[in-house]
């Protein structure tokens, strides 16, 4: 990859990988733009969905939204899992479908590739943008142990719901890639390099991205 030219870096992650703050700080270290809870923004405004609903949608079958009303879960509200009640954001739109969102979500990842050098977290990302020339795709890993601890740390959770949320999330996400992508997000193969954060920091994780790259 030639960061000389307009680049763009795709980082998939597993949830408490630690994957976001990489991405973000490589965009940092790049000096470019960075693609991650603005797109969720971005769908929650076009759909008027909350950023959690969306990624329940997506993770589910296309007609998910009676079986949503009855599971009520925590909802994220920027980085934090906050619970709530019974009651539904009456701006919910019943009629949204997965299909629906995922070419929202392709459209302005495009559109987000298309302006200019940039790092996009997860999202599809290393197919949506397939196409795009002079493109790094990095998947971010870590053990199920490393994970939790991470969790339960950011979150303030327990071990035990930590290890829920993950679960949800990891299912959730693979179910959406394969329905739309065709592959598994652990299919290595869709992935130039992959990194696991075990016994590494995240800043130290940039430096081998970026060793990696300008090699």
């Amino acid at each position: 990859m030639n960061t000389k030219e307009k680049f763009v870096i795709t980082v998939s992650r597993e949830i408490g990988s630690g994957g976001r703050t990489v991405g973000r700080k490589l965009a940092e270290r790049l000096g470019v733009y960075y693609s991650d809870k603005d797109l969720i923004r971005e769908l929650s405004r076009k759909f008027e969905l909350t950023p959690y609903a969306i990624e329940k949608l997506k993770g589910e079958k296309k007609n998910w939204f009676a079986d949503f009303i009855k599971f009520v879960a925590p909802v994220s509200k920027g980085s934090v899992f906050v619970d709530i009640d019974e009651s539904i954001d009456p701006g919910f739109r019943s009629e949204v479908s997965s299909d629906e969102v995922f070419k929202a979500e392709s459209e302005i990842l495009r559109a987000i590739a298309s302006e200019g050098s940039c790092v996009i977290a997860g999202r599809s990302g290393f197919f949506v943008l397939k196409d795009c020339p002079n493109k790094l795709d990095i998947f971010i890993t870590a053990s199920r142990d490393k994970r939790i601890e991470r969790v339960s740390r950011k979150q303030g959770f327990t071990p035990e719901q930590a290890g829920i949320l993950i679960d949800d999330v990891d299912e959730g996400r693979e179910n959406y890639i394969k329905r739309y992508t065709g592959t598994s997000r652990y299919d290595l193969r869709n992935y130039d390099l992959v990194l696991n954060m075990d016994t590494l920091t995240e800043d130290e994780a940039v430096d081998l991205i970026l060793e990696y790259i300008h090699a």
